[in-house]
């Protein structure tokens, strides 16, 4: 009995170390589960955020996959990629966790990227390149716009000098290492993220 009981306990002091859900693992979903993926799948192309994310420049998988994660989880209203076949790639499918069921992905192509974005400005977007220019805003330093776009660069080549040009704000990432390059879907996350705290916080004062 002393066995057990010191069991019990122990399963108790560790119940909540982690609490995540894992879609993909659960055969017989949950009522809470259930009701969670409905209420998500009703908002799906509804979400409050004004953040679009493209990704259109990316041809890692790994990375776009990543991406679609990322942007779900803190609810972007779109992940823009440049091929819609990349969701169906292993490698994707592996890291985005079935997050592309539950995020609207938008197709545009590199070469369809500055009507794209010229597109995005007239509807009210503010454009913002992540990438290491002379102009640079230091990241802890801007404030992103309720509606905002955020275009990544290719993993080698970053963002091409005529997709520059159509950037209203180049925002990068203070660093500290010897490496003055990050992965581009960590670069990504990391905006994604301040976007996100930056809302959160100005939607709290308002109330």
């Amino acid at each position: 009995i002393g066995s057990h009981s010191a069991e019990t306990d122990s399963q108790t002091e560790w119940t909540d170390v982690q609490k995540k859900i894992i879609p993909w693992k659960n055969s017989t979903p949950s009522l809470d589960l259930e009701m969670a993926f409905q209420d998500r799948a009703a908002k799906l192309g509804k979400s409050n955020s004004g953040l679009i994310v493209v990704a259109s420049l990316i041809d890692k998988p790994t990375n776009l996959g990543g991406l679609c994660r990322t942007s779900e989880i803190f609810g972007a209203s779109a992940l823009v990629v440049g091929s819609l076949h990349y969701i169906q790639d292993k490698q994707f499918q592996h890291l985005s966790v079935s997050a592309e069921q539950w995020l609207p992905l938008v197709e545009v192509k590199p070469c369809q990227l500055v009507d794209y974005l010229q597109q995005k400005k007239t509807e009210g977007y503010t454009i913002i390149g992540v990438e290491q220019t002379a102009k640079s805003f230091d990241l802890t330093e801007y404030c992103f716009p309720e509606k905002s776009l955020l275009l990544l660069g290719n993993e080698h080549e970053g963002i091409p000098a005529n997709l520059i040009h159509h950037l209203d704000v180049c925002v990068e990432i203070p660093q500290q290492g010897i490496i003055r390059s990050l992965n581009v879907h960590v670069s990504g996350a990391l905006l994604i993220w301040e976007y996100t705290r930056q809302q959160v916080i100005k939607q709290k004062q308002q109330k």
